[in-house]
């Protein structure tokens, strides 16, 4: 295994080559620095899905922009090309619709995608379809008329056929019954799966599109299938039904592509993910977790003949996450990526001898993975602590990186700055090492407290990383120390570390985060006076659970909280996860009610602002209602927004503006720090009018 200082001499290396020349340029003496402001973080544009051509020199990828001169801020995401030196960068598809999910036909001279456009299919129909056009540009066209939406793709090995998934439709029954409002459903058991279908390609534009062959058919769903290297057989995830309950629950399953004769090839207790081929044929590699309905196991590679048998496991005593592989072209090394402390790292194994390498990739976060067809290039997704997501290749050896993005120019060109970013550590109270996420405020300078804001990240088994971040900028510009806590529960850290939380929600975690906060105010960035805390899902748990436990806080917001476990347990969509914790809130009725923050409610002392999306099914809302309703009728100081349409996550423009703009103004009134960054917002709210209104 390559050394740590050297991996960390590498990772300097990479920092000065990939992220220096972007940096933007400081605000002259006497002028006030331009900052995020919330409008801002809706113009960041994103970059995506980067896949090599099959002839090495070009790279396919997405870019999501959103149209700031619109008044509801419409966002596209379109494909782009580019050279692998950085070159001949250009915008393939054009249409005024979403094109996503690129690829290359295997000769290299198509370009693939999806694509909702009018006419695909009958009429004005707009289901999401498989496009092609010419790899140099040129008109696109579609290839598939599904019933349904498409929802993935992948050419066969040889090209002259496509293996897509879809879900399944309504029967006329079914559209009989909704459109006539008889549409009562009986729980658990009204499913639409998604399923495998392939089709014939032809090589010329078609003015008939082939008839797609069905190969899966049941009441199961299926997801992430692989084509054999001779295009007969399709490896695939199978499980029950697309709950998200249920996705702990998936096995390896093999069809023929000729005969559509479908087999088990392998299971267990708990989820097996990602089959992928060997270029030779003859293994299947996938990851596994033998342990039912538990997403803190960390999954282990196992490698098995597609004719069946007993598996080989390796990284037995790896002690971190497998993911989706990625072989080598000459069969004898597996690669994956996944999170280590606060950078995610490329990892590689040897198949013959187990014995597991780190790559040297540049702090930050690296995803998207791929590999050429020659196995000597890359291509990724970095995104660096002081800059957004990007494209990027390097050679086999992972040395001397090429940026071949720049999606996000207009912050240099309009010279926002940023603040600095870096991952510290600190010790808890059971004297173990704590490592988070710190980013300075713009213009820190030492010596000086700052307004300070802890932030414990959702999960619990998540991990906050040393990567560009919108809303911890913001609060940077807003001068704010921002501290992100990677407490025990995280992943990133070993598998007990991430156990360590299991029946212990608001103990060690608590610890962590608290011993953080002293360390922070310890080393003079924080001061002890002008205390934030917020987050959000279990980060909005920690919030909620915090603000019962000390008096510490000016003011907390709690996001998408967990107050009531007992509750919870019955009214989320993974259950069986927060089982995995507690148990059965009807046989472990004590631990649900230890670790609830409602039990405690009546100890708040702190102003607190409650967020909630109307339509989240993964916090139901009615976690909030119960804790603010309690802090109603206690007298406490307390606000609750809730954000009609909204899901766990957040995806209205106006909504993820408003929310930023009242946490600046929420915590800005409690430690006397009002918002910089939305001066421009209220200057475009003066009065205008001869009344004297506001616009």
């Amino acid at each position: 295994m390559i050394g740590l200082p050297l991996v960390q001499a590498l990772r300097y290396a990479w920092a000065l080559v990939a992220v220096g020349l972007l940096l933007p340029t400081p605000a002259g003496a006497g002028q006030e620095p331009r900052v995020l402001s919330a409008k801002d973080t809706l113009r960041l544009n994103q970059v995506g899905s980067p896949t090599l051509s099959p002839d090495g020199e070009w790279v396919l990828y997405t870019q999501r922009t959103r149209d700031m001169e619109d008044d509801q801020f419409e966002q596209r995401t379109q494909v782009w090309r580019v050279r692998i030196d950085g070159t001949a960068r250009r915008q393939l598809t054009q249409a005024g619709s979403d094109s996503r999910a690129p690829a290359w036909s295997p000769d290299g001279a198509l370009v693939a995608f999806l694509a909702a456009r009018p006419g695909t299919v009958s009429g004005d129909d707009t289901r999401t379809q498989v496009h092609v056009m010419p790899a140099d540009g040129g008109e696109a066209y579609p290839v598939t008329a599904h019933d349904e939406a498409v929802a993935s793709f992948r050419f066969s090995p040889d090209g002259g056929r496509l293996l897509f998934l879809a879900r399944d439709g309504e029967t006329e029954e079914e559209e009989r019954r909704r459109t006539e409002r008889d549409d009562a459903l009986v729980v658990d058991e009204t499913f639409r799966g998604t399923h495998l279908w392939v089709q014939d390609l032809q090589t010329d534009e078609m003015a008939e599109i082939n008839t797609a062959t069905r190969l899966t058919e049941g009441p199961f769903t299926v997801a992430n299938p692989d084509w054999s290297p001779d295009a007969r057989q399709i490896a695939y995830e199978r499980r029950p039904n697309p709950t998200a309950n249920d996705r702990w629950k998936s096995d390896i399953w093999v069809a023929d592509v000729e005969s559509g004769e479908r087999r088990m090839l392998y299971e267990n207790g708990g989820s097996d993910v990602s089959p992928r081929w060997s270029p030779d044929g003859r293994t299947i590699a996938f990851g596994a977790n033998e342990v039912e309905a538990s997403s803190t196991m960390f999954r282990k590679l196992y490698l098995i003949s597609p004719e069946g048998g007993e598996p080989r496991t390796l990284l037995e005593q790896f002690d971190n996450q497998f993911t989706t592989p990625i072989w080598s072209p000459d069969g004898r090394r597996l690669f994956w990526s996944t999170g280590q402390g606060t950078s995610t790292t490329q990892f590689a194994v040897s198949i013959e001898s187990g014995a597991v390498t780190v790559g040297a990739v540049p702090t930050g976060r690296n995803g998207g993975w791929d590999l050429s067809t020659d196995g000597t290039r890359w291509v990724w997704i970095h995104t660096s602590p002081g800059w957004p997501a990007e494209v990027y290749t390097v050679g086999r050896d992972l040395a001397d990186p090429v940026r071949l993005t720049d999606a996000n120019a207009w912050l240099r060109d309009e010279g926002v700055e940023l603040g600095a970013v870096e991952t510290v550590q600190w010790r808890n109270s059971d004297g173990q090492t704590i490592e988070g996420v710190l980013t300075k405020p713009v213009g820190y300078e030492d010596g000086h407290r700052y307004p300070f804001i802890v932030n414990p990240h959702g999960g619990p088994s998540g991990a906050s990383l040393e990567a560009f971040n919108a809303q911890a900028q913001f609060f940077a510009g807003n001068g704010y120390v921002v501290l992100q806590p990677n407490f025990r529960g995280s992943t990133n850290y070993g598998q007990d570390f991430v156990n360590a939380n299991i029946d212990n929600w608001g103990v060690t975690d608590y610890d962590d985060v608290m011993t953080g906060v002293d360390y922070a105010i310890a080393a003079g960035w924080a001061d002890p006076d002008r205390l934030i805390c917020y987050g959000w899902s279990y980060g909005g748990y920690m919030s909620f659970w915090i603000s019962t436990q000390t008096d510490r806080f000016k003011a907390i917001s709690a996001g998408a909280g967990l107050a009531n476990l007992y509750s919870m347990y019955s009214t989320n969509d993974l259950q069986d996860y927060l089982a995995s914790f507690f148990g059965r809130p009807w046989t472990d009725e004590d631990r649900y009610r230890r670790h609830s923050p409602i039990r405690h409610v009546a100890n708040v002392t702190s102003p607190m602002l409650i967020l909630h999306g109307s339509a989240d099914t993964r916090v139901p809302v009615e976690q909030s209602v119960e804790f603010y309703q309690a802090l109603k009728d206690l007298g406490k100081d307390v606000t609750f927004v809730r954000y009609p349409r909204e899901g766990h996550g957040f995806t209205e423009p106006r909504h993820v503006m408003n929310r930023l703009q009242r946490y600046a103004e929420f915590f800005g009134e409690h430690v006397d720090n009002p918002p910089v960054s939305e001066r421009d917002v209220d200057a475009e709210t003066e009065t205008d009018s001869e009344d004297g209104s506001t616009r």
